[in-house]
């Protein structure tokens, strides 16, 4: 995690990061030192961006010259010299700077003439002219950044962004990294700044030796001033006039000399909270506040400028149009988000660990295969005349050469997977400690860009990134059958091919659901007897011998139409031209004990309406129309129910079962292919080949509930309303496949409930009429 804590500019830990236009994060320090300011002498630039240089060049001092100490006063001197030795310049480095607008998005390039040892474009440092101070250098560099256009180009991704007034205090500081860089260097017992910190609060523009100590601390500029550089930087006239001086503060204690109490606690001040974790937990850290109202904490979100707001800002209107979202719930949002990213981070970094296990242990398998090839040759070639020996030094070079280019390809990947799995494993470290973070603003600062990494990160295991460029054997056979005269024609011929290996079974994606099963396989690695199909076989369900129901290429494979409450054992085997490789282990299947399904939409009439997931029908007709079930049975006893939800007018819908080929247009049992009970408000009939049989007593309306048991055991079929049996047995010698049926019209509507146990508290059968 310590690369993603280190600043880009300096290659140290961040001190003060502020966060780019780009979402990247540069320290404060080093931000001064590559604030660029655009040479007045670059006429190629766009009109608008020429009129605006020469309107800061001609104008009086303004609003920008707030922004002189935000800009320069942090600096070392050397680099404040710089800078303002480059505004005065000018002449010097205006021909080796350029600044290229892009449209108006604050967005540009530019190429300095120097470059620093991280790799870093830095402005070229230009002496201060003879006989001035350095101070008074830095207050030169200041007000020429601050009345001309400046922008500051970020070292990671190259894109430049124009400095407002505000100067780099424009820039929004990343509190969040600030205290995960805190944190981290209080695990590693290193104690953030001690050896920095000075006995008493020094001058920071003070050209003397020693500093003097500071007098003044400027909140807007942050910046410390003794009297003399105050005056002469910081006069208390013009835009510097609204700045707010105060007393500087004491500097920070050692944690040695912090006591620590054992019996008592103190609890933060109103103003302030303890930053978590480690030795730094008795630290107080103060609470944001919004830059724009410095009394005001942060309370809501605006989305549309991705920026915590207080309620000040909402009641001035400067974000009355745009999305505004709770500061807490968009944290939690975004932390679910960046969470859910890092998942996906997490499972490739443990596949990559996998792989680079597979990968060193390939090493080892092509070292012991490449010698055993060796052996085998030196063999054959000893026992060959003498003008094999010639050919002899041929052929070990060429295995030789193959072993040390499998073994390159592998390292080569090695390095690579290596390389890609410490940078997730450090990303996936920095964003863990960012969502323990419990600064809300803060968190949303950095949030989209993390996330943006981590799915870019996530995106860079392509397919095929974790599978190895070369395989562990060696596809290689010396043929010592030809004749002397053909020795020097010898060479390696390709490995005859074999039966293919014992597919794999996938346990893990071998599943059942209702009365199907469904299987997967794959070839093993490192094959080279490639398989030209695959024959998938399964017994009946009860033990008996197996019958072949796939044969393809296809490595998934889903049967339907099986028993209910059965077990199938299944076995598959691969095959190609030199024959059929060896049967797999037996897998074992169980379907489920009771039938789940629904209407068929696709086997339905077309005047069939279905709703509520296909277990609702009406009917847009006045004619009774036919609809089937989903599940077909052929063993067991199964049992379901209707529920009528709507009975209007007295219409004679139709229950039962048919063949999967059942008439459609008309009432069910009408044909040879449907057996059904049909049934009004007073009576209902038995039917099958249109023949009624068995009227009973007693019908249906809005709020009744029928029930069908197909006992398939015994070949019979029963009709229940209300939980009472209606009729005596309708069919007997019931016999082959079955699937649920139901005709209705307009008139009714009905609601399928399935999944449900053979009840066993069924009342007697209703005495049946004429």
């Amino acid at each position: 995690m310590e690369e993603e804590l280190k600043c880009p500019v300096c290659g140290s830990l961040f001190r003060e990061p502020i966060i780019l236009p780009c979402s990247h994060n540069v320290c404060l320090p080093c931000a001064r030192t590559i604030a660029v300011q655009t040479p007045d002498g670059e006429q190629h630039l766009p009109p608008p961006l020429l009129l605006s240089r020469g309107a800061a060049t001609a104008a009086p001092p303004s609003d920008q010259d707030a922004a002189a100490g935000a800009t320069c006063g942090g600096a070392g001197a050397s680099a404040a010299g710089g800078l303002g030795g480059g505004a005065a310049g000018g002449g010097d480095h205006a021909d080796k700077l350029s600044l290229y607008s892009e449209t108006d998005s604050g967005y540009g390039s530019y190429t300095p003439s120097l470059k620093s040892p991280n790799g870093v474009r830095v402005l070229p440092m230009v002496p201060a002219p003879p006989g001035s101070s350095a101070a008074a250098a830095r207050g030169a560099a200041c007000s020429s950044l601050c009345s001309s256009s400046s922008s500051i180009t970020c070292p990671q991704c190259h894109r430049s962004a124009s400095l407002d007034h505000r100067g780099l205090r424009g820039f929004q500081r990343n509190r969040l990294l600030e205290g995960i860089v805190q944190r981290y260097q209080q695990g590693r017992g290193v104690v953030p700044g001690a050896s920095a910190a000075p006995a008493v609060a020094i001058c920071q523009l003070c050209d003397r030796t020693p500093p003097e100590p500071a007098a003044t601390l400027c909140e807007q500029c942050d910046v410390l001033y003794c009297a003399t550089c105050q005056l002469k930087c910081h006069p208390s006239r013009g835009p510097f006039a609204k700045h707010r001086l105060v007393q500087p503060p004491p500097p920070p204690a050692p944690p040695e000399a912090t006591p620590v109490s054992t019996g008592t606690s103190t609890a933060p001040s109103a103003g302030g909270c303890r930053s978590p974790g480690g030795a730094g937990a008795s630290v107080l850290r103060k609470f944001p506040t919004c830059p724009e109202h410095e009394m005001e904490n942060y309370s809501m979100y605006c989305v549309s400028c991705r920026s915590p707001v207080c309620y000040l800002c909402l009641e001035e209107g400067r974000h009355s149009k745009h999305e505004v979202k709770p500061l807490g719930a968009t944290w939690k949002q975004h932390k679910a988000q960046l969470s859910q990213a890092l998942n996906g981070v997490s499972d490739k970094a443990k596949e990559a660990k996998e792989f680079l296990v597979q990968l060193k242990n390939m090493l080892q398998q092509i070292q012991e295969n490449g010698l055993d090839y060796e052996a085998c040759l030196v063999a054959q070639c000893d026992a060959l005349v003498d003008a094999l020996t010639r050919q002899k030094a041929k052929l070990l070079t060429k295995v030789t050469k193959e072993r040390e280019h499998k073994l390159k390809m592998v390292w080569d990947q090695i390095n690579h997977c290596t390389l890609k799995l410490r940078q997730s494993t450090g990303l996936m470290e920095y964003c863990l400690e960012v969502i323990k973070e419990d600064d809300p603003s803060g968190f949303l600062q950095i949030s989209d860009a993390l996330i943006k990494r981590v799915q870019v990160s996530q995106e860079q295991w392509v397919k095929g990134a974790l599978e190895p460029k070369v395989s562990a054997e060696f596809d290689l056979t010396l043929d010592s059958e030809p004749l002397l005269q053909a020795i020097h024609q010898l060479d390696f011929v390709q490995m005859k091919c074999r039966v293919p290996p014992v597919p794999l079974l996938q346990l893990e994606k071998c599943c059942t659901r209702n009365n199907s099963v469904t299987l997967a396989w794959r070839t093993p690695p490192f094959t080279h007897s490639p398989a030209d199909g695959y024959i998938l076989e399964l017994d009946d369900g009860d033990g008996g011998q197996f019958r072949e129901v796939y044969v393809g290429k296809e490595t998934l494979c889903t049967i339907d139409g099986l028993h209910f409450n059965s077990t199938y054992n299944a076995r598959v085997k691969a095959f190609n031209s030199s024959g059929v490789g060896p049967y797999s282990k037996t897998v074992i299947l169980q379907t489920s004990d009771v039938a789940w399904f629904t209407f068929d939409p696709n086997s339905g009439h077309r005047d069939i309406i279905l709703s509520n997931d296909n277990q609702t029908a009406t009917c847009s007709s006045y004619d009774d129309r036919v609809v089937l079930g989903t599940a077909a049975f052929s063993k067991g006893v199964h049992y379901w129910e209707l529920h009528v939800d709507r009975y209007d007018n007295h219409p004679d819908p139709a229950f039962g079962v048919a063949r999967a080929s059942v008439v459609k247009d008309m009432m069910l049992g009408k044909d040879d292919k449907a057996w059904a009970m049909y049934v009004d408000n007073n009576r209902s009939w038995f039917m099958h080949c249109n023949s009624h049989t068995n009227r009973t007593e007693g019908g249906v309306c809005k709020g009744a509930t029928v029930g069908v048991l197909l006992d398939l055991n015994k070949h019979t079929l029963t009709f229940f309303i209300n939980g009472q049996q209606q009729g005596p047995t309708a069919f007997s010698h019931v016999d082959g496949v079955f699937m649920p049926a139901l005709s209705l019209n307009r008139n009714v509507q009905v609601t399928l409930h399935t999944g449900l146990e053979v009840p066993t508290n069924l009342g007697r059968p209703k005495l049946s009429g004429n």
